[in-house]
């Protein structure tokens, strides 16, 4: 590797060009005075004209081309190109209960609770033209899905707001098959702008700390490693990625950072712990003839998606009025592994949304090109509650599959069975793929609170962490939508604070 030395300047540095990261670069360098720089680990493609490869286009599936690690547990998979998760996911948008406020207006204060963020989740809305599923998109099954929810008494709801259990379509960014990532809503509209530079392929090592300070930070691109200085740094890595860029920097425990050769700089607790995702699991359910005719059909015409609703459900251990599962009816193509042509799968998951469990993100070596050690702690809480949640969801499951709407569409036996070991669902469980809560906001008092209200790192006066790790619980929803408002929201307390200096 060629040591170049050199160093560059710019006013903010944002640290990760996913989801969060497009939404800072882009409302920060609104202002003509300020330059900008987006540092991303993997590919920069461009605008939407720029030569995207059509697997990152093509919304009906799940691209697995531009991630981390391409072989691995599921619960690893992450994103590696500009745009993040936006790029790889199945472009749903909910919104969360109103009790997930309530947490993070204690951790972070009340710019944190459901009205003062709702400017900021209509601003995401907006910018990402978020919208309903068109008709043209539902499949026989979806269909069915739909009707069987109403025949078992869920109310309709609104997905992109809060509200009571129910059922619905989320808010979608596709257009006709397209998939409109963030890169797409935030950073073109903007590339243009001679106070905004994007750095692609340029991979983050660590951050200079030097009493209280952050003096730079060290990319690798092409080989040639290079410094970045800045008046104030942004971590916006993600989940996994930002306190894994910490903990290289020498932020957070301080006996895990030696055992690296990491010099502690900060004694932060918080920096990889409480690591917060949305366990499930999926049903398989044995789809008629019928049923997997019309699927084909809808694929061939080119408007096959695996799943158009879902269902919000509470257990009896939820808050009244809120929802704690969401029951997810799919069929289509399978997400692992493979069918021969004119078969598909069908079935319906259970996943948790509300999970008292915690796992934990470390490092294997100060190296950045080490894979993470990375421990989602499924169903570890000592006191059963996930298990006992998500059994409540599987009974639910149970309801639905045996409806006439969707039991039509289904060989008998066509149910569920009465109960599951705790060590079947264990065997069964997936992931959601919604982790947050490595780098908690929280009060400075609190030993396990990494950054405040406004993303800045405890004890660090330049450097905030800004994306889904800094929210201390999980929402009560997909997670793309919370955190586009919450990088809208951080942007907004930056401005604000850059006005008032």
């Amino acid at each position: 590797m060629a040591h170049a030395g050199s160093v560059k300047g710019y006013d903010v540095v944002v640290l990760g060009g996913g989801v969060a990261g497009c939404v800072l670069a882009a409302r920060l360098s609104e202002d003509p005075g300020r330059s900008v720089c987006l540092v991303e680990a993997g590919r920069d493609y461009g605008p939407r004209d720029g030569g995207w490869p059509r697997t990152l286009l093509d919304a009906r599936s799940l691209p697995r081309d531009h991630v981390w690690e391409r072989h691995a547990a599921a619960h690893r998979i992450r994103a590696r190109i500009i745009g993040g998760s936006s790029c790889v996911n199945g472009c749903w948008n909910t919104w969360g209960a109103h009790a997930d406020h309530a947490d993070w207006v204690r951790a972070g204060g009340g710019r944190w609770s459901a009205r003062a963020m709702e400017p900021f989740r209509l601003a995401a809305v907006e910018r990402m033209g978020l919208r309903p599923v068109p008709e043209s998109e539902f499949s026989v099954w979806s269909s069915a899905a739909l009707e069987a929810a109403g025949e078992l008494g869920y109310p309709r709801v609104d997905m992109g707001t809060s509200g009571t259990p129910g059922y619905g379509t989320p808010l979608i960014n596709s257009f006709d098959g397209l998939r409109w990532n963030a890169a797409f809503a935030y950073l073109d509209p903007a590339r243009e702008r001679p106070g905004l530079t994007v750095l692609d392929a340029a991979l983050v090592d660590r951050m200079h700390i030097v009493r209280g300070r952050v003096r730079g930070v060290d990319i690798v691109r092409g080989g040639e490693r290079t410094t970045l200085a800045a008046d104030d740094y942004i971590v916006a890595c993600g989940t996994y990625g930002s306190p894994a860029v910490l903990l290289r920097s020498g932020l957070g425990p301080a006996d895990h950072l030696r055992e690296h050769g990491i010099r502690p700089e900060a004694e932060l607790l918080g920096v990889g712990a409480n690591l917060s995702d949305q366990p499930g699991v999926f049903v398989p359910l044995a789809p008629t003839g019928a049923l997997e005719a019309a699927l084909a059909g809808k694929e061939a015409a080119g408007d096959l998606y695996v799943s158009r609703m879902l269902v919000r459900a509470a257990s009896d251990r939820c808050p009244p009025g809120s929802w704690d599962l969401h029951l997810l009816p799919v069929a289509g193509p399978p997400l692992f592994g493979s069918l021969p042509p004119g078969r598909y799968e069908a079935g319906i998951s259970s996943f948790l949304m509300k999970p008292a469990s915690r796992g934990r993100v470390a490092l294997r070596s100060a190296d950045p090109t080490e894979a993470l050690d990375i421990r989602p702690g499924f169903f570890s809480d000592p006191e059963g509650h996930d298990l006992a949640v998500v059994r409540r969801g599987l009974d639910l499951v149970g309801e639905l599959a045996a409806t006439a709407a969707l039991g039509k569409l289904v060989r008998p036996p066509g149910g569920v069975p009465a109960t599951f070991t705790d060590e079947e669902i264990r065997a069964r469980t997936g992931t959601y793929w919604h982790p947050v809560g490595t780098c908690a906001m929280g009060p400075a008092d609190d030993p396990y609170a990494v950054v405040d209200g406004t993303g800045r790192v405890h004890g660090v006066s330049n450097l905030r962490v800004a994306d889904a790790s800094v929210l201390p619980t999980v929402p009560a929803a997909n997670t793309q939508l919370p955190v586009l408002a919450v990088a809208e929201l951080l942007a907004d307390a930056m401005r604000t604070e850059a006005a008032r200096s």
